[in-house]
């Protein structure tokens, strides 16, 4: 329809079962292009469940997939999908861990280089090429994984709590980088975590997941403007978040 805005990502009705027991129900969301939304829940609400059926790894009981108005529901390769550990490769160097994605998608492995070398300096990550994994940080570690979701996506990614290992100051900073890789590459994300405070810091918005089986119990708008550094997460505004969050949550 003329005018009408389509979502980067939409979600409808989603319920996936295992074994016979339902595990999230009727779950429907949305993405707008350049959105950072995060779907924050307690452990077993089936917010990894959700992650799988949204990928495509596995199809829903009921429900479907959108991305940009293209229905793609159980089909995998569409969106790309970073689990919480890197799963960097230990035996391939960090250029062709990133490349990998162009690979699997029928890129010959000196052109996928090539492309993938160009983003190396954009990342943070030039002079990383030839090393491997055990050579990096931590946080150069989750660089380079970004960079090979990056390279797998088609502007929507979902990252399963990305950042959960690094320490505080390494989180602070990688947050801050990721959110200018978004800006810069005109990416939409959806992110799971378990950590308020990091989910009311990078938001647009926070769907919170709850139940057995999971389902979407609240959208919350956060309406301050970006970046949020230290002296927001010490405000009333943060902390005024904070608490209908956590209440909720039932916590």
């Amino acid at each position: 329809m003329s005018g009408k805005t389509v979502s980067a990502l939409r979600a409808e009705g989603i319920t996936k079962a295992y074994d016979g027991r339902t595990i999230i129900q009727d779950v429907s969301l949305h993405l707008e292009q350049g959105e950072l939304v995060c779907l924050l829940g307690v452990s077993g609400a089936g917010k990894t469940t959700l992650f799988h059926s949204l990928s495509g790894l596995e199809r829903p009981e009921r429900g479907q997939v959108f991305l940009s108005g293209e229905e793609i529901t159980g089909r995998p390769g569409r969106i790309s999908y970073m689990l919480q550990r890197d799963l960097l490769l230990p035996h391939k160097k960090i250029l062709d861990n990133v490349a990998l994605p162009l690979v699997i998608q029928g890129e010959k492995p000196r052109l996928a280089r090539e492309k993938a070398r160009g983003y190396f300096r954009q990342f943070g990550l030039e002079g990383t090429q030839d090393k491997y994994p055990a050579q990096l940080s931590g946080g150069m570690r989750q660089r380079a994984a970004l960079l090979r979701t990056f390279l797998g996506s088609r502007g929507v990614v979902l990252l399963d709590e990305p950042f959960s290992a690094l320490d505080a100051l390494t989180k602070r900073e990688i947050h801050q980088w990721y959110m200018e890789m978004m800006d810069q590459l005109k990416l939409t994300t959806l992110f799971i975590t378990h950590d308020i405070d990091e989910a009311i810091l990078l938001s647009d918005r926070i769907y919170i997941l709850s139940g057995h089986p999971g389902t979407i119990t609240a959208e919350w708008p956060i309406q301050a403007p970006r970046p949020r550094g230290l002296s927001f997460s010490l405000s009333d505004e943060f902390l005024g978040y904070k608490r209908q969050i956590l209440a909720q949550l039932g916590l």
